[in-house]
């Protein structure tokens, strides 16, 4: 099944489209195909690749299929180059509802939804910095690949999204293979799939996804340069926005 589902990523890339740009940024990483892609870069990425300046030019439907390699870089410039395609001219992102609350860029999500949450128990996929303070009459476990603090690791999964009434699982998940398996332990909550390395596809109703909540791209040259410059955050100060859709 989890294989169904990747292979269904990469086919929505059309063979005739052409990769004109990539940058593997210190916090994301960004290709240029019809549209620009994101994807949340990896933490361990080795000092000696073997292909830098080989990607422009060749096929997006090749590199999507880096999305299957255990490689974490490979597999991150994958999804960037599915997200470079198939979010372009999406319509689901055009009707999608862009968050204008007052919480910062990458919180609007969780802001927009806090008053569902009261009293819920809420799990969390992926360290979000000022949670807390977003959150502060909210009771929620975070589950990270590298605890700090209170976070949880990854095999607390397996105990609290089965029992979980909300789940919001980052879409980075997709690039390190653990989104099916999240997926499929949270089949009994209401989940949110989010982040910029979200591709917006109504694929994921079927694989138990209530909303999608990820980026629409403001300004394509501040976002380039945002990420070149190793930028995290910063991507929500005018380059992206965040917009939400119900899939139910």
């Amino acid at each position: 099944m989890s294989t169904e589902l990747y292979q269904q990523l990469i086919e929505r890339v059309t063979a005739d489209v052409v990769v004109q740009r990539v940058m593997l940024g210190l916090n994301w990483t960004s290709v240029q195909a019809h549209d620009i892609g994101l994807c949340f870069s990896p933490q361990d990425v080795p000092r000696t690749l073997d292909w830098p300046g080989t990607l422009v030019g060749r096929s997006a439907r090749e590199l999507a299929a880096w999305l299957l390699h255990w490689h974490p870089a490979e597999a991150c410039v994958g999804l960037a180059t599915i997200n470079a395609c198939v979010n372009h001219d999406n319509r689901l992102l055009r009707d999608a509802q862009t968050l204008h609350n007052p919480a910062p860029g990458h919180l609007r999500v969780f802001e927009h939804f806090r008053r569902q949450l009261a009293g819920k128990s809420v799990v969390v996929i992926g360290r979000y910095p000022g949670l807390e303070q977003c959150w502060p009459d909210i009771h929620f476990h975070c589950i990270e690949r590298r605890p700090q603090g209170n976070d949880l690791p990854d095999m607390a999964a397996e105990w609290l999204l089965p029992e979980a009434d909300w789940v919001f699982i980052t879409a980075s998940s997709i690039a390190n293979k653990t989104v099916h398996r999240l997926l499929t332990l949270a089949t009994d909550a209401t989940v949110v799939l989010l982040g910029p390395s979200l591709p917006w596809l109504e694929l994921w109703g079927n694989y138990g996804v209530d909303y999608l909540a990820g980026v629409r791209v403001g300004d394509a040259n501040a976002l380039w340069q945002v990420v070149a410059e190793g930028g995290g955050t910063r991507l929500f100060a005018g380059a992206v926005e965040y917009a939400l859709l119900d899939l139910m």
